[in-house]
């Protein structure tokens, strides 16, 4: 058996969107929200999954909010990289990536990076966020996407849907003195089968731009080379930014639409 080969030409990653699968009718583009509330595990994830969607909503005059569940200090191949220093980066590119999609407020609950669990106490902080936001929309991931390798993606989906449940009745953490909220609509991207699809013609670049802002994350997540000559850097961002529409036309095309971000939609 051959040993593992080390990477070393950093090419262009393909987007962990989900697979693009659907069984049974489609159905497009939710009226812009007042209020919408992306939930995600680490920074960038949103970019990753909704980033589009949000961009155009934030245009149809929507106020975006982000809530990031843990701290990110494990993004990194780098064994001697200081994770208090990465920590702090990753949070100023999520707030940059947030800005490109057109503002909005970030949240960091700084939990641990890869320790993340479907908790009361988690339950408790993210019902409490969205009684206190009273989003119209909720968009996290899909903890039943088969094959996650990653455990913080799939309790951070776990901890969406089990906080909506509590935030929706009053007899949930009463403790916390606030109004029960139910969303009208809760949108798993990465989702294992489809039922929703954004139309996201014409912000394709803004999506692109805010995965850019999470510089950390070329080697990681983008399959960029952070140390690539200005001009190959240039090269590989354009090949990056072909990619993502590409992914973006593929899962547009389960509605018909030329660029679509795609999502299973439940109602709350």
């Amino acid at each position: 058996m051959s040993e593992p080969r080390e990477r070393r030409d950093f090419p262009t990653a393909v987007q962990p969107f989900g697979e693009t699968q659907r069984f049974g009718p489609v159905t497009t583009n939710l009226e812009p929200p007042e209020r919408a509330l992306a939930i995600c595990a680490h920074p960038d994830d949103i970019e990753i999954g909704c980033g589009a969607t949000l961009a155009k909503w934030a245009v149809a005059g929507c106020s975006i909010h982000h809530l990031v569940l843990t701290d990110g200090s494990k993004g990194s191949w780098d064994p001697e990289r200081d994770e208090a220093s990465l920590v702090a980066t990753r949070q100023e590119e999520q707030r940059e990536a947030a800005r490109r999609l057109g503002g909005g407020d970030v949240v960091f609950l700084g939990l641990p990076d890869g320790e993340l669990r479907n908790t009361v106490r988690e339950q408790w902080e993210v019902a409490r966020w969205v009684r206190q936001l009273r989003p119209d929309v909720v968009l996290g991931h899909d903890p039943w996407r088969r094959y996650r390798l990653h455990p913080d993606h799939r309790n951070a989906g776990y901890i969406v849907t089990d906080s909506l449940v509590a935030a929706r009745d009053p007899h949930f953490f009463a403790d916390q003195e606030l109004p029960p909220h139910r969303p009208r609509a809760l949108l798993l991207f990465e989702a294992d089968v489809v039922n929703h699809v954004e139309d996201v013609a014409g912000f394709e670049d803004v999506k692109v731009a805010a995965l850019l802002a999470h510089r950390s994350q070329y080697e990681t997540t983008l399959g960029l080379d952070p140390n690539a000559s200005p001009a190959r850097q240039v090269a590989a961002e354009r090949a990056f930014a072909e990619q993502i529409r590409a992914k973006l036309a593929e899962h547009g095309a389960l509605a018909e639409i030329a660029s679509g971000e795609s999502f299973h939609r439940l109602e709350v």
